[in-house]
């Protein structure tokens, strides 16, 4: 019997060489395509100019595929690449991608991570028509797709977001406490609003604990802020942790904090929140609202006193109101997320 040929998927995009969201996603999916049958894969990263790719990428990308290539900006070997596959599932819009993937004929589906930039310059206009000459546009939020597409909206394309490895513990809402923020520390995403806004609440802080998980830029002015605004007792900072202690310490608490004032494009931590059952307190900022779901409270982007209104209405939540969000939360989610099986069918058709 002739052996069925299988279809070459490649999963490309541009990387800075570190593992985050959109790496996470490319090997997420083709991890779960290296299971199909229908297919052969090949995950790609393209280094943008002067990037290297980091240890953690390479291990967890060759965890996830058997054939993965780092190739550099403007490598011949992209051509070679591109030549191989069938099917490209293309991260954003690299027009040398996708114009040398349309000049073969290949198929091209495309997951549009960030929203588009309004400058009117040659790169804007490239991205654009690359865009266009896909045959299907894949957008992270509501909020990315209108800036892709905001008068009309083409027939071949959707927006919902990306998939990852989330995290699936559970704490009892009853044994949960306080509020949680997950990320870089860097400029407009709210912790500085996060600190004058929990000085600010009357509620007892030894019952309403606040965690700032992870480090960066603004480590000193963190520090400084907290040291100000009297708060030493009541905010914990544990840095970076590994995946097993971030899921814990997600898990046990009662609120995700999410105010970002940076036309955030979805959203990742709400999502990751939400799948274990914790709801989120979000800012009205690019997919934000669409990442927190139903659950979520949602405060003005920049606005202490709104995410003051916010918290304070979380610390007085009874115990039944909550137990509700919190199940509304999680089961809101089953309809937001596409499961792996969503991509098997839809490379194909």
């Amino acid at each position: 019997m002739e052996k069925k040929k299988r279809n070459k998927l490649l999963i490309i995009g541009p990387t800075h060489g570190v593992y985050g969201g959109m790496e996470a996603f490319m090997i997420t999916i083709a991890e779960a395509a290296s299971n199909w049958s229908e297919y052969e894969v090949r995950l790609c990263f393209k280094l943008v100019k002067n990037a290297h790719a980091e240890s953690h990428l390479i291990e967890a990308a060759s965890k996830g595929c058997k054939h993965v290539d780092f190739v550099d900006r403007g490598s011949l070997r992209l051509i070679k690449i591109i030549s191989w596959a069938d099917i490209l599932h293309v991260q954003n819009t690299p027009p040398d991608v996708i114009f040398t993937a349309k000049l073969l004929s290949k198929k091209i589906i495309l997951t549009i991570h960030n929203w588009r930039r309004t400058d009117n310059n040659i790169h804007t206009i490239m991205w654009g028509y690359a865009a266009k000459l896909a045959d299907k546009r894949w957008y992270n939020s509501h909020f990315v797709w209108n800036t892709w597409e905001p008068d009309v909206k083409l027939r071949t394309s959707d927006a919902f977001p990306t998939v990852s490895k989330l995290p699936d513990g559970f704490c009892a809402p009853s044994d949960r406490s306080g509020f949680i923020f997950l990320g870089r520390w860097i400029e407009n995403k709210g912790i500085e609003e996060i600190l004058k806004a929990y000085a600010l609440a009357t509620f007892d802080k030894h019952r309403h604990p606040l965690t700032l998980l992870g480090d960066g830029p603004l480590r000193t002015q963190v520090n400084e802020l907290i040291y100000e605004l009297g708060l030493e007792e009541n905010v914990r900072m544990p840095g970076f942790v590994s995946a097993a202690t971030k899921e814990k310490l997600l898990a046990s608490s009662k609120w995700l904090l999410a105010p970002a004032k940076t036309k955030e494009d979805l959203g990742l931590t709400p999502i990751e929140a939400r799948n274990i059952g914790v709801p989120a307190i979000v800012t009205r900022d690019g997919g934000l609202p669409e990442a927190g779901g139903a659950a979520a409270l949602v405060a003005e982007p920049g606005d202490v006193n709104s995410l003051l209104r916010c918290m304070s209405e979380a610390a007085a939540m009874n115990d039944e109101d909550y137990k509700l969000r919190a199940d509304l939360a999680k089961s809101s989610l089953q309809d937001f997320l596409k499961p792996l099986d969503f991509y098997r069918i839809e490379f194909l058709n």
